[in-house]
Parts: structure tokens; sequence; C-alpha cells
């Protein structure tokens, strides 16, 4: 390193045999200490860029990538273009509802299937739909309130038809098996209530672990649940299911990192220019649950991306005929 100003030793001074009786006071040298910064000084400014450094590329590292509706759904709807179909609950016309039989057939046929997961006591996701398991299974406890061990040995098929009896309530990892078997699969998953962060990632640690990233979609009403997911799973892609959509649903979209949105018939012949500002923002609009032509058609108009139904094998009938070629 060249310096600036040539500089002598202090101490070296001191020591020099000299005629003079008292040396006079050394000046400051001010443009010396310019010249040569303290070793603890550069290796402290060393450091610090190291780690700015480190800290950029970690930042960079660890910026998840943004997730896009067309990205999991395609290309979004134009009005008059044909939707995917949902089977809600599995093909549940055909097999009872939230049981692996239901949920194979609609894998093997469908777009899309639908399902719903809460936690058992001991904290292991299920698929199943309502507040109480009475109407599904005779039992008028929660899921909540059982272990997994006593939640298996319920009935949740002889309710639906006799050659059902003693099918099980499928735990949310059985079904993953089977979606991930199937490459052409993908799944609308509801969490039912509201979820911690900490609960969200008994589901979102089951998505990576069967590699269904990008096949899979988490959803839910609830706004607690929402947030917990984008707080722990960032990448995941998620819809808010709403029953009135806003007038303008992308300022609540961004702020919630949403793909989508699920809501009613009602709401989107309301507010048909929602769907619209939706799609201009790259947000999809599902609609459930609709199991009639008057209401396929009416949202079939309006360009809505995906429709959830009880009868799927229906609707993918009606949409032959009235798109060929879907």
């Amino acid at each position: 390193m060249k310096h600036a100003f040539r500089t002598v030793d202090p101490e070296t001074v001191r020591r020099r045999p000299s005629a003079v009786a008292a040396t006079p006071p050394a000046r400051p040298r001010l443009f010396d200490a310019l010249a040569i910064p303290p070793r603890r000084a550069i290796r402290a400014a060393l450091a610090a860029i190291a780690v700015a450094i480190l800290a950029a590329v970690l930042l960079v590292a660890q910026t998840p990538p943004t997730v896009y509706a067309i990205d999991v759904f395609g290309a979004l709807r134009a009005p008059g273009e044909p939707a995917f179909t949902v089977g809600h609950r599995g093909d549940r016309a055909t097999a009872p509802e939230n049981t692996m039989p239901s949920l194979e057939l609609a894998m093997d046929e469908l777009a899309f299937v639908e399902t719903d997961v809460q936690l058992t006591r001991d904290g292991v996701p299920v698929l199943f739909h309502d507040v109480t398991l009475e109407r599904v299974t005779g039992d008028p406890r929660t899921v909540g309130e059982l272990e997994l061990d006593e939640l298996a040995r319920l009935d949740a098929g002889a309710w639906y038809a006799p050659e059902f009896a003693g099918t099980p309530i499928p735990t949310l990892e059985e079904f993953f098996v089977a979606l991930a078997e199937r490459d052409d699969a993908r799944a609308l998953v509801e969490l039912k209530a509201d979820w911690t962060p900490d609960e969200v990632k008994a589901v979102t640690g089951l998505v990576d672990r069967h590699g269904l990233r990008g096949r899979v979609v988490l959803q839910s009403f609830s706004l607690e649940t929402l947030v917990s997911l984008q707080s722990v799973a960032p990448t995941l892609p998620r819809i808010m299911l709403i029953r009135e959509l806003p007038a303008d649903p992308v300022p609540l979209a961004e702020r919630l990192g949403l793909i989508g949105f699920g809501t009613t018939v009602d709401s989107v012949t309301a507010e048909p220019g929602a769907l619209v500002l939706a799609h201009e923002a790259g947000v999809a609009v599902l609609c459930y649950t609709l199991n009639t032509d008057e209401h396929w058609e009416a949202v079939n108009a309006l360009g809505v991306d995906g429709i959830i139904t009880d009868e799927p094998s229906e609707l993918d009938a009606w949409l032959a005929v009235t798109s060929p070629g879907t």
C-alpha cells in the first residue's frame, strides 16, 4: 500500500540522541492517522462488509417465488369459456363424501377434487366436513374431541349405502398418498374453522413430504387461518372462501397473497365487475356448490374459472354438450 505521507515512528524519535536538552512536543499527526487506519478498524470494516454480503445472499435465497393462479389453474377464463370441474368432497353422487372411494373416483376423472380437513385431539389432520360426527357416523362428538385411534373405529360409509359399511374417515396423509400416485390429480383442501401457525404446519408439512406443491391449493373461510398459512408457507397457493365477493377483490388478494377466491353464484352475478377486476390482476374466481344447469350456465357466461359441484359427472356431461371439445 502506498501512503500519501511518509511517517516516522515516535518511539524512534525519542530514542535518537540529541544535543538539545529538551525535545519539543510532537505535533498531532492527523493526516498520518487518516492515511493508515488502525488495524482493529480495518478488521471491523471488513467484518461488517462480509456480514452485509452474507445477509444479502441469504435474503435472496430465502425470498420465495410468487405463486400465480395460472400456475395452478392454467389460463383464466373469458366470458363464455368453460370452467373446470371440482368434485365437492369427492364424487359424493357415487360414494360417501370425504371417503377414499369418493375421492379416488373424483381424482381419476376430474380436474380437481375438493375436501375438508380438521384436527383430531392428538393433532392429526383428517378429512371431515361437519361440526359434529353425528350425521355421517352417528357419534355426537366432534373430530377434535377424539384421538385418531378412536376416530378410526367409526363407520363413515354405512349411512350412505350398505355396500360402503365399514368405510373409515381417512387421514389427510392417506389422501395425499393417493393424490401423489395420480400425476394429473389436483386438490382443493379446505381447513375448517380457525388454525394457528403451529396447527397449519401439520398440513403444509404433508404437502412438502409428498411433493405436492403446485397440486394442492389450501383454502379457508377463516381470516385467522389464511394469515397463519401466509406466515408459515407463503409459497403454497391458497384461496379465500367468501360468501360475498368485494366489489374490488384485488386489494384483499394482494394483502393475503391469494391466488383466488371461492364464492357463491349470487355473489358473482351481483358483482360481475369484481370478476373482471380479479382476472385483470391474475386472480382466479371459483363458485361453490352449484348443482343445476341454470347455475352452471350463469357462471360460465361470466367467465368463472372453476365450478365446485356435488354432481361432477352431470356437470362434465353438460359441459360436453354446451362446450364441445372440453
